[in-house]
């Protein structure tokens, strides 16, 4: 054989720059298709029949589609997008578990008494200072409640909760608790956080003046009821006065003799305190005349109302919402829950002319001429705090309004103490919206301190606002009554499962309250408004968001004749 020069060894070498075969775009070999990839590419698996796709049969990937993205990068034809994938026309993700339970859609009403009838006394003591006028009250037969919820949803303020079976639960929608309109001016913004971290000393307060009467507390009620009997919760139709403040005729007396800058009454306030807890909606009216601040409320505001579940983290349901149970909305709870807040006030006390506890002076609110009805055994106590600063120049103090219910006798002293008497109610430990509740029938006695406990996660706000009132008052036993429905499914009867004591300040801390916070934001807000012109002012809770809003109104804002003239405006231009 012939040698071969490096020459022709050279010159037999291809033209290109590259080995192998030539490149080609085309996708057909003797017409099947193939993949085309790219040289670098590793070869791994011909075929992989244990993969879901990219995105994984449920769509949700996560750390698995993470690992499968990864590997597919060093695949043989990763490289490349597939001429093979197949387009999936049905996801299995879009269905759902539908409940076809049946429901009962029967709905009842209230019996004798109505619930808590808030009757429309309206505002008598701005056109008759110092006088007795007549008031907003509670309790009755008559009357109609408006709504408090008013299609407001159960839960908010507290955002978009997190939990097992809850990734896809829609953010709830609520009505605000009042109608904002288009010449109210927002002034401020606050928000949760920046009022949780508020804080402000004060002294227990000292007692101004004392007006009304208590009945003795029947303490039959804090024994156990007999196995196999029920004891049951009786409509007691007494007269008990909500008046807001600005109408409050020892108030504005007070006021007269400067006695204090801001004045307001334990129920309002308590709410102020409170606020970082609240879910649902709620307003305030301020108002600052000169350099005096009143804090009221409007009339047949939620303010009045007992709320139920809160803050549980599976509210109670509206009817738009899906739920069927009409009892348990959230206004038929508020109503029921302020109906047995009232009757379990009246049925616990022992009522005698002979043996009763008077106050100093006699019901501001009460006019035996006009009523028919006895009084409802209540004391009203207007205490004064010092809410003022090192660096203020002249002290800042407060006049709130507080209410007691009831005195008992030491068993140890024999001196009198004064009560508060308040109200849980179990509406049905099994429906939507009670929270995990217990069944109270059965665990109350043995596992008393589970079902407290889930009161207070359930309803916070609620409990928290009790103490504060009962703290306000310098009430010695707050007493927290268990009531249940006599059956789940009516809200007509019910029945007195137990009642337990506790000393206020000690279950606010259990609570985790605290009130030098409350002070703070009580401060926070009237400092804001004293900065500010004379004039009217509405403090509204986001019925959506955990925050704040101070709005500038007119003056005539909330005026009783405001909403009758629109009305008449309305008719006259319909006839023209």
């Amino acid at each position: 054989m012939a040698p071969i020069s490096l020459a022709d060894v050279v010159s037999a070498l291809p033209s290109d720059e590259s080995w192998g075969p030539s490149t080609t775009s085309d996708t057909l070999v003797d017409g099947v298709p193939y993949a085309a990839y790219s040289k670098g590419d590793k070869l791994g698996r011909m075929a992989d029949w244990t993969s879901e796709g990219k995105d994984g049969r449920d769509g949700r990937g996560g750390r698995q589609q993470y690992n499968r993205n990864y590997r597919d990068q060093q695949v043989y034809g990763a490289g490349t997008s597939s001429l093979f994938a197949v387009q999936v026309a049905e996801d299995e993700s879009s269905f759902s578990v539908v409940d076809n339970t049946r429901t009962s859609t029967k709905t009842r009403g209230f019996g004798r008494g109505g619930g808590t009838i808030f009757r429309g006394r309206g505002r008598g003591g701005r056109d008759q200072r110092g006088g007795r006028g007549t008031f907003q009250r509670v309790g009755g037969r008559g009357g109609q409640q408006n709504g408090y919820y008013d299609n407001r949803g159960a839960r908010g303020g507290r955002g978009r909760r997190f939990g097992w079976k809850d990734y896809d639960k829609p953010q709830r929608n609520r009505d605000s608790s009042v109608n904002i309109k288009p010449d109210w001016q927002m002034l401020e913004e606050i928000d949760f956080n920046r009022l949780a971290k508020l804080n402000l000393e004060t002294s227990a307060g000292e007692d101004i003046d004392t007006y009304g009467f208590l009945y003795y507390y029947d303490r039959s009620y804090d024994k156990p009821p007999v196995k196999n009997t029920e004891r049951k919760l009786n409509v007691v139709d007494r007269i008990a006065y909500n008046v807001t403040t600005s109408s409050d005729p020892i108030i504005q007396e007070l006021a007269e003799k400067d006695e204090a800058t801001i004045f307001a009454t334990d129920n309002i306030l308590s709410m102020l305190m409170c606020a970082p807890r609240s879910v649902y909606s709620w307003d305030i009216v301020i108002t600052r005349h000169g350099n005096k601040i009143y804090l009221d409320k409007r009339d047949n505001s939620s303010l009045d109302m007992v709320s139920v579940n809160e803050n549980a983290a599976d509210a109670p349901l509206e009817a738009s919402e899906g739920n069927k149970e009409t009892i348990n909305f959230p206004t038929a709870l508020a109503l029921e829950a302020t109906f047995i807040n009232h009757n379990f006030a009246n049925q616990t006390v022992m009522e005698s002319e002979t043996s009763k506890y008077d106050m100093s002076h006699d019901n501001p609110f009460y006019n035996p001429s006009e009523e028919t009805e006895p009084l409802a055994s209540k004391a009203y106590k207007y205490r004064r705090f010092d809410l003022s600063l090192e660096k203020d120049e002249d002290p800042l103090h407060l006049i709130v309004r507080t209410e007691l219910d009831a005195v008992v006798k030491n068993n140890i002293s024999g001196e009198d103490q004064f009560l508060t008497l308040k109200a849980l109610n179990e509406f049905d430990h099994k429906a939507q919206g009670s929270g995990g509740a217990l069944d109270w029938r059965t665990k109350l006695t043995s596992q008393r301190g589970a079902v407290v406990a889930t009161e207070m996660k359930n309803n916070s706000c609620k409990l928290a606002r009790w103490t504060v009132q009962s703290i306000l008052a310098k009430a010695d036993v707050m007493k927290l009554g268990f009531v249940s429905r006599a059956t789940p499914k009516s809200n007509e009867r019910h029945v007195i499962l137990g009642v337990v004591g506790y000393d206020p300040r000690k279950f606010a801390e259990q609570m985790n309250l605290n009130l030098a916070n409350g002070w703070g934001i009580v401060r926070t807000i009237v400092d804001m408004c004293l900065k500010m012109a004379e004039g009217k002012y509405v403090l509204v809770k986001d019925p959506n968001k955990p925050l704040l809003r101070l709005y500038q109104v007119p003056a005539d804002t909330f005026e009783e004749g405001e909403e009758d003239g629109e009305v008449i405006a309305e008719g006259v231009e319909e006839d023209e």
